[in-house]
């Protein structure tokens, strides 16, 4: 009896070119070591990481693209893990420990993710990294379909497409890419300022506190809404 193929898809889920493809084990404690992890830390991937492969390089090379500064390459990292939650930490030790932007596909009981920050060279000194927060696909069935890699002519501009299909929001026009993850940033933060708000009121007793926690809520779900078109 034939397998039934897996049509579930999202535009995250990369067909990486086969020249760019890399599959290297990379253990824990080089990561540790190029990071300077501490004990919380360890413990985080003994608990929660089963294996780190080193899954792809792009880069001029094996792409044909231009480089850009602050995009030299892009690192695909496949993470195996033993829970299904994974504390971003993790990812930052990671992300701390190689000089290079980087996706991460989770895979855990037959699903699969992927998760990256936007990650680029201070401007105050372009030897350190900046790290936004983790922009995250839902988890799929692991044999989901995979898209084409985006079209670029450049590395900078093929990380940029590559980012666009994990955040959750559409960029305006004319909107930079720093300035998109700042708004997302805060409308998140909105948003979680919207759910402590709602929690509030649904404990409040008395009337007169209820009018004025409404009063907030509609500003906050004003804000969140301008943010989010």
């Amino acid at each position: 009896m034939t397998e039934a193929r897996v049509t579930s898809e999202h535009p995250a889920f990369i067909a990486y070119p086969s020249q760019a493809a890399f599959g290297r084990t990379l253990p824990k404690n080089k990561v540790y070591e190029h990071s300077g992890a501490n004990t919380r830390l360890k413990d985080l991937f003994i608990k929660q990481v089963e294996q780190i492969v080193w899954a792809f390089k792009l880069s001029p090379e094996t792409l044909r693209l231009a480089t850009r500064p602050g995009v030299p390459e892009i690192q695909v990292f496949s993470l195996q893990l033993k829970t299904p939650e994974l504390d971003h930490d993790v990812l930052r030790c990671i992300d701390g420990a190689i000089p290079f932007p980087i996706l991460f596909e989770l895979t855990f009981d037959g699903r699969t993710q992927v998760i990256a920050a936007y990650k680029r060279p201070s401007d105050s000194d372009v030897s350190r990294w900046v790290l936004s927060d983790y922009f995250a696909t839902d988890w799929l069935p692991l044999g989901c379909e995979r898209t084409v890699m985006p079209v670029a002519v450049h590395m900078g501009g093929l990380y940029e497409q590559l980012l666009y299909t994990l955040i959750p929001l559409s960029v305006r026009s004319q909107e930079s890419l720093v300035d998109l993850v700042a708004r997302v940033e805060l409308a998140q933060s909105k948003q979680r300022e919207l759910d402590k708000t709602m929690a509030l009121l649904a404990k409040e007793k008395q009337f007169n506190r209820k009018v004025e926690i409404n009063a907030r809520l509609r500003r906050l779900k004003k804000e969140y809404a301008e943010l989010s078109r």
